[in-house]
């Protein structure tokens, strides 16, 4: 292993070397200050003669004393099903106290991208507890979907919420009899502010939820360049855990936002030809190699399902991050600032909201025979609710039909019972289409169209229709 001594220039987190030799790209390096500290750092560029290294832990303290080593092999993490219940740094590193990690194997952390003919099609659903998503905007093992929220509302609120509450509904029986796989969740938290690392770990370890999880930890302070290993080193872990331990891996990665913003940050110190708004022009190659690792692999019991968290900057949607994003995953879950404004937990914004797999993880032998027509009623009496409210702003509630107004009181009812829930119910896909006939039994029968005559015999509410219904009539039901 050859040492050098030949720093010739230092720029925010890179540090450029001359070397006589070839380097590899990606290559991992060894710093040492002349103040006697190592830092870690990775090759960007190779050159005749020059390298570019992004440092880890930031550059400072590096000078032209310093020496730098070339180790000869790319950035691996180390895996093992110890890692359960384990709190790590950004870059892999424990900080919980705990004993050091003793790998079984040391995987790559770009990971192999997945064969499309050897992946399997993801149609099983996955239980989250929540109502907006299981009943409206199912999510099904192996899909990726992306939470689009904005600075200041709850996202972390209903990540940790998914976090503690979701389960694979028929491994639960299964693993009555000790059969079929265990559920994990993989957190990695990218640029998150030390209150919300405090509020995070205090959750995880009052619910208990840490015991089946591994928690990433890069915060606000820490270097950038540690930001774009984060969700490497959390997606390596997953599929060593579902692929070849069998679990069901969920990843929760928070916040993208944060991510893409180092992605920037880097590109902007190596004086890349920026792309739109700044962002690098491999942007979306970049988020696609993220994204893309979830999945399911035929003959493989386990499975990775992505839920990656990003805050549109400006409330925009159309901004490169979450715009990309929607090219590139199965569907998009809105938090959104109206719903949040009244009070309502989580204020998940089901209309804009969309799981392109849906379809494919719902219905009879998955959750229920009635789930699809009754979301797609629910759907369009909601938006038809919404269209009334534009207009009663207008000519007042007093120039509306009475039709017209079961609407309007449906679309509030539909927020204040369907989806408000706080963030401690967890309420299972039975409990979530119950709610859904409460509401559309409040309806009148003939307005169900989109629902199967022999389903609104089974399920119909006589005694409810006209808004007059009480706790004792719902239960007799």
């Amino acid at each position: 292993m050859k040492e050098y001594q030949t720093i010739t220039e230092i720029s925010g987190p890179l540090v450029y070397a001359e070397v006589d030799e070839p380097v590899g790209y990606d290559e991992i390096v060894e710093i040492e200050t002349p103040g006697g500290d190592t830092k870690r750092g990775q090759v960007l560029e190779s050159e005749d003669g020059l390298v570019a290294i992004q440092v880890f832990e930031g550059t400072t303290g590096i000078d032209r004393n310093a020496s730098v080593r070339f180790l000869g092999e790319t950035l691996k993490m180390p895996v093992t099903e110890d890692l359960l219940g384990r709190v790590l740094d950004g870059s892999g590193q424990p900080i919980d106290g705990g004993p050091d990690i003793v790998p079984d194997e040391r995987r790559d952390i770009v990971g192999a991208a997945i064969n499309p003919v050897s992946r399997e099609y993801p149609e099983e659903f996955i239980q989250t507890g929540v109502s907006s998503i299981d009943g409206m905007n199912t999510l099904v093992r192996g899909q990726k979907l992306p939470i689009f929220s904005a600075s200041g509302l709850p996202h972390n609120d209903l990540a940790l919420q998914i976090a503690r509450q979701a389960t694979v509904p028929e491994e639960d029986e299964a693993s009555e009899d000790d059969e079929g796989s265990e559920f994990a969740v993989i957190f990695g938290a990218m640029g998150i502010t030390q209150e919300e690392a405090n509020e995070f770990m205090e959750d995880f370890e009052r619910t208990g939820a840490l015991e089946r999880s591994v928690v990433f930890m890069n915060l606000a302070d820490d270097p950038a360049v540690e930001r774009t290993v984060t969700p490497r080193m959390a997606l390596t872990t997953a599929e060593y855990l579902a692929f070849d331990k069998d679990y069901h891996v969920l990843v929760i990665l928070t916040d993208m936002t944060n991510y893409c913003e180092a992605l920037r940050e880097i590109g902007a110190a190596r004086e890349e030809v920026p792309g739109r708004r700044g962002y690098p022009g491999y942007m979306y190659t970049d988020l696609a190699q993220l994204y893309e690792r979830a999945g399911r692999i035929e003959g493989r019991d386990g499975s990775v399902t992505q839920i990656p968290i990003l805050t549109m900057p400006g409330d925009d949607d159309t901004h490169p991050i979450p715009d990309l994003t929607g090219y590139i995953t199965e569907g998009q879950i809105y938090v959104d600032r109206d719903l949040h404004s009244q009070g309502i937990q989580p204020p998940v914004q089901v209309l804009p909201s969309l799981s392109r797999l849906m379809d494919d993880g719902i219905g009879e032998g998955l959750t229920r025979e009635d789930h699809g027509d009754v979301s797609d009623q629910m759907y369009a009496a909601y938006a038809e609710g919404e269209d009334l409210r534009d207009l009663v702003n207008i000519v007042g509630r007093e120039a509306l039909s009475e039709r017209d107004n079961k609407y309007l009181d449906f679309a509030d009812r539909f927020e204040e019972e369907f989806v408000e829930q706080g963030y401690d119910t967890d309420r299972t896909i039975d409990e979530t289409l119950e709610i859904g006939w409460d509401l559309l039994s409040t309806l009148p029968r003939e307005e169900l169209n989109r629902v199967g005559e022999d389903l609104i015999e089974e399920h119909y509410r006589e005694d409810i229709t006209g808004g007059d219904e009480s706790a004792e009539e719902v239960s007799a039901d």
